[in-house]
C-alpha cells in the first residue's frame, strides 16, 4: 500500500530535500522503518538508540496522533498520509469568561475609544461589552522578536488595556528582516524600549509594561501571577518548557507559537495541575531535542513573513479568550495548527490531554519549577561535566587560524554550512561540504591534513566533527570557535554577517 510520508523543513536535508516521500508499508512503524533505511541520516533525530521514537517526535496518520492509536502499529491504507512533528527552536469552554472580570466591573469607554474602536463596536461578536473586556485584560508577551513584534502590535491596536513585555535582548540589524516593530533607527537599543514606543504609538491608550529581564525559574511564577493571558513568543527550548510549566502551575492560558524556515506552529494551552482543561506543552513534546539536533532559526533561516502571519495568529487568540465564550469563538485549545508559508497550506491535528503528563497530569510531579537548562541538556549535571568535557572537540580562534594561514601551515579548511550560505559569504580556500553530507563524503578529507571545521557560528561544525569521529575518521579535526562570525568580527571586517 501508498503511503506518503510528509518531512518537516528541518528535517528534509536527512531526506534528500524532499517535502514527501512515498513507501509501501502496513503499519506506521513499518513505514517509518523504510524510510530511515532509505534515508539512514534520519534515524539518530527520530529513533533513540533503543529503537524507540524520541519524545519530541510526534507522529500523526492523517489527523489522529498514533500515540493514541495503536503506536508504532497502527495500521496504514493506500492513500494515507504520515506526518511527522518535531518540536521546533509550540479547555473547558466554559472557563473561558474567567479571563476577565465580569462585564459590570469593567471600565467604560471615553469617547476616544468608541471612535478609535468602532469597527470592533459595530461587531456583536465584540460589541461594547467585549472591547469593555478588551480594555479590562492583561496580556504578558514573552519576547519581542519576530512573534512578539506583530502579536504586541494587534494587541496593542485592538485595546488590549495593558500589555507587559519580557525581554532581555537588543535591537540587531539581522532582526529587521522580520521583527516589524523596531526599526533600523532602533539598532542597538533595548528591545523593551523599542517596542515600547512603537506600541505607544500605535495606542497610546494602553499601559505598556517593560521586564528588561531573561525570564527565569526565579522570576516567572511572580511575573505571570498578575496577567491574564501569557504568550509565548520564544525561540529556545528552555524558556519554552519554563513558560509552559509556570503557566500549568499558576492556572494561565499559554498562547504558543513557533517558527522555523517557512513552517509554522500554533497553539493554545490551558491546563492545571488540579483540574483539566486542555493539553500542554509537554503533553505535545513530553522532552526537549538533545542540543543541537534541531536547528535554530539563526542556522536554518526564517521566511520574513512567516512570524508576522503565526505572531497575527497568537493574537487573534489571545483575543479570543479575552472575548470569552459570549462571543461564540473556538481558540486552538486540544488543537494544533500547522503552516506551510511556501505551499500556502493550512493543517490542523488534534492534541489530547497526557494523563501521565508530569506537570498537568493526573499525578503531576512536577509542583515547582525546575532548572531549564539542564532540563534541555545545556548544563550537564556535575557528575558528567568531565565527560562533557572530554567530549568537547578541539577548538582554534579566528585570529589563531589567520596566523597559522599566514604563516603556511598545511591546513584543510571544511565549510559545513548550506551551499546558500556559502554564496553570502567564505573564508578563502575552504571546501564546501555541508553538515548533511559531510559523512558521506569523508573521503574528501585527507586525514593526514589538520582539518578545521567552520559553520555561521561554531554549532554545526561540532556536530560535523562529532559525525566525522563516529564515522571512523583518523585525522586531526579542530573546529572554529564563533565561525565565520567570528572570523568577520575578528579577522576581516569585509566579509558580509548574515
Amino acid at each position: 500500500m501508498a503511503i506518503t510520508i510528509s518531512i518537516p523543513t528541518a528535517l528534509r536535508q536527512y531526506a534528500g530535500g524532499n517535502a514527501e516521500i512515498e513507501v509501501e508499508a502496513r503499519t506506521v512503524g513499518e513505514a517509518l522503518e523504510r524510510l530511515t533505511t532509505t534515508h539512514a541520516g534520519l534515524r539518530q533525530h527520530l529513533y533513540h538508540e533503543r529503537g524507540t521514537l524520541r519524545n519530541f517526535v510526534n507522529v500523526y496518520v492523517n489527523d489522529e496522533d498514533v500515540r493514541h492509536a495503536q503506536g508504532m502499529e497502527t495500521p496504514v491504507k493506500d492513500g494515507d498520509s504520515i506526518l511527522i512533528i518535531p518540536a521546533i527552536a509550540g479547555g473547558a469552554p466554559a472557563a473561558e469568561a474567567e479571563v476577565t472580570p465580569s462585564v459590570e466591573d469593567l471600565a467604560a469607554l471615553s469617547n476616544d475609544e468608541v471612535a478609535r474602536y468602532s469597527r470592533h463596536l459595530i461587531m456583536p461578536e465584540v460589541g461594547m461589552r467585549g472591547q469593555r473586556r478588551l480594555k479590562a485584560a492583561s496580556v504578558l508577551m514573552i519576547g519581542t522578536g519576530g512573534l512578539g513584534a506583530p502579536l504586541g502590535m494587534y494587541l496593542a491596536a485592538a485595546g488590549v488595556g495593558r500589555l507587559g513585555i519580557v525581554d532581555f535582548d537588543v535591537v540587531e540589524e539581522s532582526n529587521l528582516q522580520r521583527q516589524i516593530i523596531h526599526g533600523t533607527r532602533d539598532v542597538g537599543r533595548p528591545k523593551v524600549a523599542s517596542a515600547r514606543d512603537r506600541l505607544a504609538d500605535i495606542n497610546p491608550h494602553v499601559n505598556i509594561e517593560t521586564h528588561e529581564t531573561r525570564l527565569s525559574s526565579e522570576n516567572a511564577l511572580a511575573l505571570f501571577r498578575d496577567y491574564d493571558v501569557i504568550v509565548d513568543g520564544t525561540d529556545n527550548f528552555p524558556t519554552r518548557y519554563l513558560v509552559n510549566d509556570a503557566c500549568v502551575l499558576a492556572g494561565k492560558p499559554n498562547v504558543y507559537g513557533s517558527i522555523f524556515r517557512f513552517e509554522g506552529q500554533a497553539s493554545v494551552f490551558w491546563a492545571q495541575a488540579d483540574r483539566g482543561r486542555g493539553a500542554c506543552y509537554r503533553c505535545l513534546y513530553p522532552e526537549p531535542p538533545p542540543p543541537g539536533l534541531v536547528p535554530s532559526c539563526a542556522e536554518g533561516g526564517v521566511l520574513g513573513v512567516l512570524p508576522g502571519i503565526v505572531g497575527a495568529i497568537q493574537a487573534n487568540e489571545t483575543i479570543k479568550l479575552i472575548l470569552g465564550e459570549e462571543s461564540g469563538s473556538s481558540p486552538l485549545i486540544n488543537r494544533l495548527l500547522l503552516f506551510d508559508a511556501w505551499r500556502m497550506r493550512f493543517r490542523e491535528l488534534k492534541l489530547r490531554k497526557d494523563p501521565e503528563c508530569p506537570v498537568c497530569g493526573e499525578r503531576a510531579t512536577i509542583k515547582e519549577l525546575i532548572d531549564y537548562e539542564a532540563f534541555c541538556g545545556l548544563t550537564p549535571p556535575a557528575g558528567v561535566a568531565a565527560e562533557s568535557a572530554e567530549a568537547k572537540p578541539e577548538e582554534i580562534s579566528a585570529s589563531e587560524l589567520k596566523r597559522r594561514m599566514d604563516r603556511g601551515d598545511d591546513l584543510q579548511i571544511i565549510d559545513v554550512r548550506e551551499p546558500n550560505e556559502y554564496e553570502i559569504a567564505r573564508i578563502p580556500d575552504t571546501t564546501l561540504i555541508p553538515l548533511g553530507q559531510v559523512t558521506s563524503r569523508m573521503n574528501e578529507i585527507d586525514p593526514a591534513r589538520e582539518t578545521v571545521v567552520h559553520c555561521k557560528m561554531g554549532g554545526r561544525s561540532a556536530k560535523a566533527i562529532d559525525a566525522l569521529k563516529q564515522a571512523g575518521f583518523k585525522g586531526r579535526l579542530i573546529n572554529l570557535t564563533g565561525g565565520i562570525t567570528a572570523w568577520s568580527n575578528d579577522v576581516d571586517p569585509s566579509v558580509a554577517k548574515y
